[in-house]
């Protein structure tokens, strides 16, 4: 769904039908709205302004409030003003695959032109691009990797980093990349001597014309990027925000769910026509407001009962996602009960009213135990600004904040940046493989622990992907480097190649890379769980994913008939609500095991399967993730392994009753308890068979 952030039409735009007996007025007619929309963006006012400041500076940033239409324009004013000649691309990124693909959409349409041809996208195991592809959107990760294969990303004249205030750690890396590349182009390879970084590498010597590089921010404070780029231009663009009003509470609430189920019936009640925007921290949070508000509304007269409560969260199937995007039938009020995607990745027309508790669950990494934690925190000032946007983007709006004001100005200005709480080891790898051996060293905008760097480089040291001296010189490492997965699933498919599992291993990896396979809604509990029994391997969840796969495949099979790939998905999509799968995480694990598939092939793998005997596949998993082995403890609980945490099996696992001697997990994170997730039973022996090299006792305790 293109956001307005994204330049996105009002809905009464998207909503044009042409008319069947007029096709050609009608597609004048569309083009036309399309022509005049674009027009009226604030950034539209100032083209000239913005491309001369390209011309004249190589790094430029622009900081452009929600709603100034930067993200869909800007390239297209590069475009016409010959930044693409000679066959060279501008490259947009983005935080977000979803972004990345809706921009895309959006911006085709309004160049009149095929998606794939003049403008396209490229996100992980998804290309959407052609050799006459100019303007390029992809994720700031499938840059990085790109920069693998072209050190000076010398197909590109200009790179816009979108979103650069979110500061995910690809986005981070991938500016410290930039900055290089933008170095490295300004002389002929050489120059520098034998100290030069090898990402100068694979000129052969010619001269590249200059990068020019524009980094795009909704925060107000640029200072930081600035800084970090010598003191570069910033640019300003007014938005298209309407005043929004910010209520405080007189005093701090105990229970800012009451608070919030309280506000939403004030505003019902008492305010104006316009729909409600909540934000929540989780799917448990919204689920449990969704049911609270349908009870209340039981107790109102009839005529106050036209709320209409909608729920948006990343896990939720994607057709219940969109019920959130439609008008709310005539006479009703919609609540939109959400998490921080709300924020700025997606953009929910008829929003006039914000309730912001002011709460945000973010996960952080904790290397010294090798353990994630999930924990509800406050926002940021730029969240709760970002948030309070919403309510004016199509007229005046008010935003109610659940705390006093005191309390917002206690908040961090800004989101703590991801590479200071997340595993390293993946971005490690990628820099090993870019040539860059100095990580501390490195030119981070903000540097990571070095406890974090260590463990990383310990981790990536056991993996096999580096040896003894941290040196990326393994066949190994470079055949992990090039897959592009976490470095503990890369090393599962080359194990699982040599253990003639790779089918098993493909398939399992492709869904531990999307969002939760299931679908568990509050209201149907027991039923979605009686399904997921049907699915359940007594021998883990690993085993239970590819039970999934393997009979969504046998439906396929069994019922493909003649007919347009919508009818197939329709089928699909039946399979899935019946068996309550999330038909969106399905379709995200299919295509991700093809794309996989095609890269182990084109390495040379051969994808072979273990058939019915799942001995030699747990084998493997226990081979590939023995980094993670927990034990069972005389009270019940678990102790890993490897950093000594005890532990318990999270509910959702199939495992969660039958309390095995030993497994290994995917994921270990802290809630209200220390989970482990994704489980299969191992034999304790199979480490020190299989994990000698750290395993060195003849049994684990």
């Amino acid at each position: 769904m293109p956001s307005m952030a994204q330049g996105g039409l009002n809905s009464s735009v998207q909503n044009n039908k042409p008319n069947p007996k007029s096709p050609t007025a009608s597609l004048f007619s569309i083009r036309q709205k399309i022509a005049q929309h674009r027009k009226s963006l604030p950034i539209a006012s100032v083209e000239k302004r913005l491309i001369e400041e390209v011309q004249k500076n190589d790094i430029l940033i622009i900081v452009g409030e929600t709603g100034s239409g930067k993200t869909t324009q800007l390239p297209q004013f590069l475009y016409n003003a010959g930044f693409c000649q000679e066959g060279k691309m501008v490259g947009i990124t983005q935080p977000r695959r979803i972004a990345a693909v809706t921009v895309a959409k959006r911006v085709a349409e309004e160049c009149d032109v095929e998606l794939g041809q003049r403008v396209g996208y490229s996100i992980r195991f998804d290309d959407t691009t052609s050799t006459s592809t100019r303007l390029k959107y992809m994720t700031d990760g499938l840059l990085l990797r790109e920069a693998l294969l072209d050190p000076h990303l010398s197909r590109y004249s200009v790179i816009i980093v979108d979103e650069a205030h979110e500061r995910t750690v690809h986005t981070d890396v991938l500016l410290a990349l930039l900055k290089k590349v933008q170095r490295a182009r300004l002389k002929p390879v050489g120059e520098n001597g034998p100290q030069q970084n090898s990402v100068l590498r694979g000129c052969q010597g010619r001269k590249i014309s200059p990068l020019k590089l524009i980094i795009m921010s909704a925060s107000l404070d640029a200072r930081v990027f600035s800084e970090y780029f010598g003191g570069a231009k910033a640019v300003h663009v007014e938005g298209r925000q309407h005043p929004v009003d910010i209520l405080y509470t007189a005093h701090p609430e105990s229970d800012y769910i009451d608070a919030a189920l309280v506000t939403i019936f004030q505003i019902h009640l008492e305010e104006k026509v316009g729909d409600i925007l909540v934000f929540l921290t989780g799917q448990d949070e919204i689920e449990s407001v969704e049911r609270l508000v349908q009870e209340r509304l039981q107790h109102l007269p009839e005529d106050k009962r036209k709320l209409l409560p909608l729920t948006i969260f990343s896990a939720l199937p994607s057709e219940q996602q969109m019920q959130a995007f439609a008008p709310a039938p005539t006479g009703f009020r919609k609540v939109i009960l959400a998490t921080n995607i709300a924020e700025t990745s997606i953009t929910i027309p008829g929003i006039r009213y914000v309730i912001d508790p002011g709460f945000v669950k973010a996960r952080s990494y904790n290397p010294s135990k090798g353990m994630e934690s999930l924990d509800v925190v406050p926002a940021s000032k730029a969240q709760t600004l970002q948030r309070s946007g919403r309510a004016g983007r199509e007229g005046p709006g008010k935003c109610f904040r659940l705390y006093p004001e005191r309390e917002f100005e206690k908040l961090e200005d800004s989101t703590k940046p991801e590479i200071k709480r997340c595993n390293l080891s993946n971005v490690i790898l990628q820099l090993k493989a870019l040539g860059i051996d100095d990580i501390i060293g490195f030119d981070f905008i903000d540097k990571p622990s070095r406890g974090s760097i260590v463990k990383a480089l310990e981790e990536l040291r056991l993996l096999g992907a580096l040896t003894d001296e941290c040196k990326l010189e393994n066949p190994v490492g470079y055949q992990m480097s090039r897959l592009p997965l976490d470095p503990v699933y890369s090393r599962a498919l080359i194990l699982a190649n040599q253990m003639n599992c790779l089918e098993e291993m493909l398939i399992t990896v492709a869904v531990l890379t999307v969002e939760s396979i299931f679908y568990d809604p509050r209201e149907k509990r027991e039923e979605a769980r009686a399904s997921r029994n049907h699915f359940a391997s007594v021998e883990g969840d690993h085993l239970t994913y590819l039970s999934v796969y393997r009979e969504s495949d046998e439906f396929l099979e069994k019922r493909k008939v003649a007919g347009s790939e919508n009818k197939i998905d329709k089928i699909m999509k039946k399979w899935c609500k019946d068996n309550f799968v999330n038909s969106r995480s399905l379709k995200h694990a299919r295509d991700t095991y093809r794309q996989i598939r095609e890269h182990v092939e084109q390495m040379g793998f051969t994808v072979s399967s273990c058939g019915n005997d799942m001995l030699e596949f747990r084998r493997c998993l226990a081979a590939s993730f023995f980094l993670k082995a927990a034990q069972r403890q005389l009270d019940g609980t678990y102790r890993a392994l490897e950093s000594g945490e005890i532990v318990h099996i999270h509910p959702t696992s199939v495992l969660f009753r039958s309390k095995p001697e030993c497994v290994i997990f995917n994921e270990l994170m802290q809630t209200s308890k220390k989970y482990i997730k994704n489980l299969t039973i191992i034999d304790p022996l199979w480490l020190t068979e299989l994990a000698p090299h750290h395993y060195k006792s003849a049994e684990p305790v």
